[in-house]
């Protein structure tokens, strides 16, 4: 049993007092996990997209001072009153949404998206009894996601914990929080491209590189990224793309440029953008008879997907997809076996690191494009 099993911890945290301010290093409060949760000791975290949007709040009603961070690796250092899977020193990844294994979306073969641990931005305390495991001098300081991993010690629900293999190393599979897996399993769990077939990708950013990657693992002949910029197209090599184009080159739909390309379209594409003309493209680039288009990315909430209906009744299908239709508990850790065996590649997309002292540089890498993912090295 660890020495500070129920009592409170007080750790370095990167605290957002204000919206789009610098994050402060603070020294914080952590409370022992109350029933069904789990108490962690964060060795990795990295920067997802999702992090710098809610912390700039545009267009949100803003939630501060918070602890953001969700795509993050480390240890178990306590459980409390019901957990039963998982003990000290187990290696985990704490992930934005959940699995409870009871709702009827948990028990279906064919959803993640739980109805107790469903993604909850709004949400800044805990289930349990509505209250932060978080606080500086007596102030609650709000949790992000359920996770909130840029903090030294955090408190996850359970359903929100996957267990793996202690072998892997956090440092790398900490990027399977989110982005990476989000990407990865839209093209193999749900497109599901055939040996030999071909591809779209739509959008280069990390999410967009993932799906190529899938679209890789799983053996398609052509590749083709489409992005707005044509900087990318280099990176994308090094995640099998093997065909780029670039919407502004072209005086006609991007759509009608890739159905020219392939004979008739593509036998599968991913959108990754959150651009509602980018899903329309990727629906529409399709190839009649068989072809499936799979969104990825979120819309703006007055976003309308519109296409003629004859792009349906020709047998074109399109699909959404949450976090790669991955269960967080049960799926991540194979996910993860698939690096550890040599078939995922998981270095190409960590492009900085940083210590834990310097993360707004991490958000400063990200807001000017650079790189994809940032790692940010806890206790440093």
């Amino acid at each position: 049993m660890s020495s500070t099993t129920g009592q409170v911890i007080c750790c370095k945290a990167a605290v957002a007092w204000e919206a789009g301010k610098p994050l402060v290093i603070e020294e914080v409060e952590v409370a022992p996990p109350q029933a069904m949760e789990v108490r962690l000791k964060i060795l990795f975290t990295s920067l997802c997209h999702t992090d710098v949007y809610f912390w700039e709040a545009k267009g949100q009603t803003p939630l501060f001072p918070r602890i953001f961070g969700h795509e993050a690796g480390g240890i178990v250092e306590s459980v409390g009153e019901g957990v039963t899977d998982l003990k000290p020193g187990d290696h985990v990844l704490p992930v934005f949404t959940g699995e409870c294994k009871e709702c009827r979306h948990c028990k279906s073969e064919e959803s993640n998206m739980c109805d107790l641990l469903r993604i909850n931005t709004d949400r800044g305390v805990m289930l349990n009894d509505g209250k932060s495991r978080f606080s500086i001098r007596g102030q609650p300081i709000y949790h992000f996601v359920g996770t909130s991993t840029f903090s030294e010690y955090t408190v996850v629900h359970v359903g929100c914990v996957a267990k793996i293999n202690p072998a892997a190393p956090l440092d790398k599979v900490c990027v399977l929080s989110c982005g990476i897996s989000t990407g990865l399993g839209a093209t193999l769990n749900v497109a599901k491209p055939k040996k030999g077939s071909s591809v779209a990708i739509f959008g280069l950013g990390a999410v967009g590189l993932a799906a190529a990657e899938g679209a890789r693992i799983a053996g398609a002949s052509r590749i083709i990224g489409v992005d707005l910029n044509s900087n990318r197209f280099d990176e994308a090599k090094k995640f099998g793309v093997t065909e780029f184009v670039n919407p502004k080159d072209h005086n006609k739909p991007v759509q009608e440029v890739i159905a020219e390309m392939t004979n008739g379209g593509v036998d599968r594409s991913v959108e990754c953008t959150g651009s509602v003309n980018a899903m329309i493209s990727a629906f529409e680039c399709v190839h009649d008879g068989w072809g499936v288009a799979v969104l990825v990315g979120v819309p703006n909430k007055d976003d309308s997907f519109k296409t003629h209906p004859m792009n349906v009744l020709n047998e074109r299908t399109l699909k959404g997809t949450f976090f790669g239709n991955y269960k967080p508990r049960s799926d991540l850790p194979s996910v993860v076996e698939k690096y550890m065996n040599k078939e995922l590649e998981l270095e190409k997309f960590i492009t900085h690191e940083v210590p834990f002292s310097e993360i707004n540089k991490a958000f400063e890498y990200m807001l000017s494009g650079a790189g994809l993912r940032c790692i940010i090295r806890m206790g440093a």
